[in-house]
């Protein structure tokens, strides 16, 4: 048997929002096996979300712009014919070219598109061979190029299900109410939903066969069945929406949840037939609307039906090398072909635009690379250049994309209908270089498109030239190209306020933006409205307001990193900090590449007094930016700055008296502490000291301890003993302190090498060594101090610094007296300093 195998089954549209109530019903328990055996997360998509596209992103790590695989259709070579895409439109080598090239077998099951087969070594099954009429006297054999090799074909096609097999009991289980179907209606569902059922449940026949009857190394398996079952049946989901009928409700309301369960089913077949050693990847392109945002009527646009896709799909795996029942984050359909390179110990080439998920790896290993698998020579099994007059045809496809609304039925002038097929792909480009942020390759091609004459509609060019504008940060030329297209006519009804807004907004007309968005929130509200709309609150330093829309918007759509972004700024701005830099964290965790969540976890984090992590977030903020972040270069060299530079420590005062208050000496070992409570005592303070620590060479005059100081972690019930007195505590306890009393701190500070010379001479050691590690420790303890002073409302703090008690111990007399709020002696106090013990001074101040 081989080991480290690998099998990858794509469900198209996969959701979470609708797995979640399954599994917890048990009702996937496949899946559920999987999840907490396994890793589990969400899978992001990418624009236009058109699945030939991202499915052939997923088989070679590269965005479609590399890949060639721009949309559903083409145009044949010789411009003679219109047809779906092929194997031909892929202009990068897939996975399994790779591993054939590297000796691996690999069987593909569906793939799309896959057709005509490539000669591989393993098995081939194509996304046609489940394509069938419906019609029993229309049984036409399986088309050459179908499958590879061909001496499986007779192997295989009895495997393949028919939609006259259907009956009753295949319907039942889907639509218990099947029976109230009007049976003559043609449009009762029934036909469609016997074509899904049949055709997904073919491919499953075909790659179970091939899992128990062939050696492989790595399997990809696709099934279309949810996306398809979702798109015609998803409005009848429920929650029931207005415009549906009651009738059609509950007989369909239970369709979309069926498709998960029977997809289960054939996973727990699948997980039967492969061993231990196997390691297997459940994976969607994209997720499907199930909520308040699902479209009854789709509006006359190219590819509408993708209006409903959404921008998470689903991750699962487990194998002998994966991590068990844990959650991970970030993930991108480009990454998983550098992944499974990463499980083979292949190399990933650097021209690919994915990243190998180490995080789902328990030894995750080191990635290899390599510049471009695509100039390697040698037998990759890819075909050979199509030859014009032998230009494949596949009506039943067009006529199934025709159905589902991806693409218009052709004209039947054949002229028109090529150029509405290059129109629709040069857009499509462009909009994959939309979302790469190359704003001026796609500026180049919607220029061009605009040339473009009926029936061509160009109103859609001049949105996205709106989009690019504001990209390049060009709010004149968008206001422009606004302005272009209110003058074109256009059938469809574009919803334009988004880009209108944001054109205002790079102007600075913040208050005309929102009354912008508040008219579209009238028409519809959704999440995407609340969230602009916090954003320009935001702006206009309304931070409540701002936190309240990001919080509608992550209400209605929990799952979207830049919600939780938004609202991450918003109660930054309002100093909730570590609210701040949980929602950062919520948001990195959705989308694991986000400069700007990682700019704002640094910024809470800053705060917080956690410089390290500060740094960390900064860092990855600047890595990430495609274009220089300057803000984040900024905060990290201030980080720097606070890491190996001056101290900046400030009071936290209000010279006011508070009855029962407790004054506590404090400040880290070796930093004067000891002087100042016997300032204290001259002055005429009662002191919390108990003297069984006896003076000696370091601190003549006394420590002025108290003991159960030393346990305040495990027990601070003493504290109310020191009301109206002073107490020594050193710096770390500090966090120990119960916030049920009021404190008056004052906290002395020293010159930090002078604290570790003193510390080191006290114990016996080299005072002219300094150990970094401890400097550092205590750079850090002060620092936190400050952030700890400012979120405890009952503590009052002020810095007294060593230097200045000896130089001028009136003057800090003076100071802690007016601190403090209480008559002191001030002339005892500065008596009792004694300037001949200040030793191990520093030779420069550094804090």
């Amino acid at each position: 048997m081989k080991k480290n195998k690998l099998l990858l089954i794509g469900w198209d549209a996969a959701d979470w929002k609708i797995i979640g109530p399954l599994l917890a019903k048990g009702q996937m328990p496949s899946l559920q096996k999987m999840i907490q055996n396994g890793v589990y997360g969400n899978m992001s998509t990418m624009n236009p979300p058109y699945s030939p596209m991202l499915w052939s992103s997923v088989a070679t790590g590269k965005t479609p712009d590399k890949h060639g695989v721009l949309g559903f259709i083409e145009v044949v070579p010789g411009e003679q014919k219109i047809r779906p895409v092929t194997t031909h439109s892929r202009k990068a080598k897939a996975i399994w070219n790779i591993l054939h090239h590297k000796g691996y077998k690999s069987n593909l099951v569906g793939w799309w598109p896959s057709f005509p087969a490539e000669p591989i070594d393993g098995v081939v099954v194509t996304n046609k061979f489940q394509r069938v009429s419906s019609d029993p006297k229309k049984q036409k054999p399986i088309e050459p190029g179908t499958i590879h090799p061909e001496s499986m074909v007779d192997e295989l096609k009895d495997l393949r299900m028919f939609p006259w097999e259907i009956t009753k009991e295949h319907f039942l289980p889907f639509m218990p109410d099947a029976a109230k179907i009007d049976q003559e209606s043609t449009n009762n569902g029934l036909v469609p939903f016997s074509n899904i059922l049949t055709q997904n449940v073919s491919l499953h026949n075909a790659s179970t066969y091939l899992l128990r009857n062939t050696e492989w190394d790595f399997m990809g398996i696709y099934f279309d069945m949810i996306d398809h079952f979702c798109h015609g049946f998803m409005k009848y989901h429920p929650p029931k929406m207005a415009g549906v009928t009651q009738e059609k409700y509950d007989i369909y309301n239970d369709v979309v949840n069926s498709s998960y369960r029977f997809q289960d089913m054939m996973l727990g077949r699948v997980l039967e037939l492969i061993d231990d050693d196997t390691t297997v990847m459940v994976m969607s392109d994209h997720g499907f609307e199930s909520g308040s945002r699902r479209i009854l009527q789709m509006p006359k646009v190219a590819a509408a039906p993708a209006l409903d896709h959404r921008q998470f799909g689903i991750f699962v795996a487990m194998g002998p090398n994966i991590k068990k029942n844990e959650k991970i984050f970030g993930l991108g359909l480009i990454d998983v072909a550098p992944t499974i390179l990463h499980h083979f110990d292949l190399p990933i080439g650097r021209d690919m635009d994915g990243k190998a998920i180490l995080d789902i790896f328990k030894n995750p290993g080191t990635p290899k690379f390599i510049d471009s698998w695509e100039t390697v020579k040698g037998d990759f099994a890819e075909l050979p250049k199509e030859i014009l007059n032998e230009a494949l045809s596949d009506d039943e496809t067009m006529e199934q994309l025709i159905e589902l609304g991806y693409i218009e039925r052709p004209d039947e002038d054949l002229a028109t209908s090529i150029r509405k097929t290059k129109s629709e792909l040069k857009h499509n480009e462009a909009r994959v270089y939309l979302g790469k942020k190359d704003y001026h390759t796609a500026k180049g091609i919607l220029i061009e498109l605009l040339s473009e004459e009926d029936p061509i509609d160009i109103t859609p060019f001049y949105i996205d030239l709106m989009t690019v504008s504001i990209g390049l940060e060009d709010y004149d030329e968008a206001e422009k190209y606004l302005n272009e297209y209110k003058k074109s006519k256009s059938e469809v009804n574009y919803n334009i306020y988004f880009v209108e807004a944001d054109i205002l907004k790079g102007k600075q007309q913040y208050k005309k933006a929102l009354k912008v968005l508040e008219k579209a929130l009238e028409r519809r509200p959704n999440a995407e409205i609340y969230y602009r709309i916090g954003n320009l609150q935001l702006l206009l330093q309304n931070n409540k307001e701002a936190e309240a829309s990001f919080e509608k918007a992550i209400d209605i759509e929990p799952d979207k990193a830049k919600f939780h972004k938004g609202i991450a700024e918003a109660l930054f701005e309002l100093k909730d900090y570590e609210g701040a830099a949980e929602h950062a964290f919520t948001s990195i965790e959705l989308v694991k590449y986000y400069p700007g969540a990682h700019y704002v976890l640094g910024r809470a984090l800053e705060k917080l007094g956690d410089l390290e992590n500060a740094k960390v977030a900064f860092e990855n903020a600047k890595r990430l930016q495609p274009k220089t972040f300057h803000r984040a270069e900024k905060a990290i060299e201030n980080i720097e700055e606070k890491l190996t530079g001056k101290l900046n420590l400030s009071d936290k005062s209000s010279k006011a008296y508070r009855k029962n208050q407790i004054t506590v000496v404090s400040g880290l070992p070796r930093s004067g502490t000891s002087v100042m409570m016997q300032m204290m005592e001259k002055g005429g303070m009662d002191l919390l000291v108990d003297g069984k620590r006896e003076a000696d060479l370091s601190n003549p005059k006394g420590y002025y301890e108290y003991e159960p100081v030393m346990s305040i972690h495990k027990n601070n019930d003493w504290l109310g003993n020191s009301q109206e007195k002073a107490v020594k505590i050193v710096a770390p306890l500090l966090g120990y302190l119960d916030p049920q009393y009021r404190y008056k701190i004052i906290f002395m500070k020293r010159d930090l090498d002078e604290v570790v010379k003193s510390q080191r001479v006290m114990t016996g050691k080299d005072p002219d060594t300094i150990p970094v590690k401890l400097y550092n420790a205590y750079r850090k303890q002060l620092e936190s101090i400050e952030t700890w002073k400012s979120n405890e409302p009952g503590v009052e703090l002020i810095y007294v610094d060593y230097k200045d008690v000896l130089d001028d111990p009136r003057k800090m007399a003076k100071k802690v007296q007016e601190f403090i709020g209480k008559d002191l002696d001030i002339d005892a106090m500065e008596s009792c300093v004694d300037t001949s013990l200040y030793r191990n001074r520093a030779k420069s101040a550094t804090n």
